[in-house]
């Protein structure tokens, strides 16, 4: 009998939420590390009951921790996350030189196959990899010395590695996402990297079609489509359908194409969500209605999924990274919100309802199906 276990980072915390495979009553443990910034907790598709968290405080500054079991107890892991000296600058706000310097963990991404590999994207933009369980970390340096790096700027999160994608089928193939550089694409396990922001156009920055300098809020990827990649874009849903080597908008008929979370239905590759935002000033949900909205024909046609939800008097946000699905089937949809609230979907949209209210701004929601 299947299990499911959700992990959940927030403003004061992370909570590990576990249910059966009805996905109706759910058990709530935590807050873990209680009082500290939670910004991203994974768990080890090799080895579920590895879990990873990143933990970061203004006081403190950054701590990487582990789990062996399942979120249970944890200890620190290694937290020497050092930039290989290589020098060099990248852009500030006011186009000035600004030195490279790390501040905090955004994103963890386990290895799909090996328990004791992960890679972390940092604030600012760097790609890490450790391959002994998070107990020493090295720069894969070819992504911040790649010939954009000194055009990249920060966007109004910072200069965050934020999204890092592996190809299921090809495991040296990987996607990252940088707000506010773009998409970029390795094929040879982060050695070297090329810009994939063909496509994309922001009206913001002074060459609209800049092979680099576009704000990615989320990349997404169906395992069983590596080619097929979906994109929550500082304005505008993007799809491509060659790897990144050119993007196309898929907004279609949504209220507002800004918004920060993506994500594909793991049963049907065509079936992707959204949850609009009403705009890049105005981070709550459109008219005070907390509508998740899902694509049945891979984009342009969007449909407002709102059974449970509220309809009246709801001004959140939902995050880059706070939204998730299981493997299960039909697919279990998953996300958070900045007041605090986790809802889930058991029948992959069709209804919902709060796994649970009242936490800290949820800034992270990650999910395991087990065995």
């Amino acid at each position: 009998m299947s299990s499911v276990r959700v992990l959940v980072g927030t403003r004061k915390g992370a909570f590990v939420l576990t249910s059966d495979a009805g996905r109706k009553r759910w058990e709530v443990e935590g807050p873990h590390f209680a009082g500290w910034e939670i910004y991203h907790v994974k768990g080890s598709p090799a080895d579920p009951d590895r879990l990873y968290a990143s933990q970061s405080s203004g006081w403190f500054g950054q701590v990487l921790q582990r789990s062996n079991d399942g979120g249970k107890t944890w200890g620190a892991a290694g937290n020497q996350f050092i930039y290989d000296g290589t020098p060099g600058t990248h852009r500030w706000y006011d186009g000035s030189p600004h030195p490279w310097e790390f501040k905090r963990v955004w994103h963890l991404e386990p290895s799909l196959k090996d328990p004791e590999m992960i890679y972390a994207g940092v604030e600012d933009a760097a790609l890490f990899a450790s391959n002994d369980g998070g107990q020493t970390w090295s720069e894969l340096s070819g992504l911040r010395t790649q010939k954009t790096a000194p055009d990249w700027t920060p966007g109004a999160g910072g200069l965050c590695l934020h999204s890092i994608v592996i190809d299921p089928l090809q495991p040296d193939r990987m996607f990252i996402a940088i707000s506010s550089a773009g998409v970029f694409r390795s094929d040879d396990a982060g050695r070297s990297w090329r810009p994939a922001n063909r496509g994309l156009r922001s009206n913001t920055i002074p060459d609209p079609d800049a092979e680099v300098g576009h704000c990615v809020h989320r990349i997404a990827m169906h395992p069983s489509r590596p080619n097929v990649l979906f994109m929550q874009k500082h304005w505008d849903v993007m799809r491509t359908d060659d790897g990144g080597d050119n993007w196309r908008e898929i907004s279609g008929n949504l209220p507002t194409d800004f918004g920060f979370v993506i994500d594909v239905n793991a049963n049907d590759p065509e079936t992707i969500y959204v949850v609009p935002i009403t705009s890049d000033s105005h981070h709550f949900v459109p008219d005070g209605k907390l509508r998740v909205y899902r694509s049945r024909t891979g984009g342009d046609e969007w449909e407002a999924l709102t059974k449970g939800l509220p309809q009246k008097d709801c001004y959140v946000n939902v995050l880059r990274d706070a939204m998730a699905v299981d493997s299960l089937d039909p697919c279990g949809v998953y996300f958070g919100t900045s007041g605090g609230q986790v809802y889930a979907s058991p029948d992959g949209g069709d209804s919902w309802a709060p796994i649970v209210r009242d936490l800290p701004g949820v800034l992270s929601v990650e999910v395991q199906t087990l065995s």
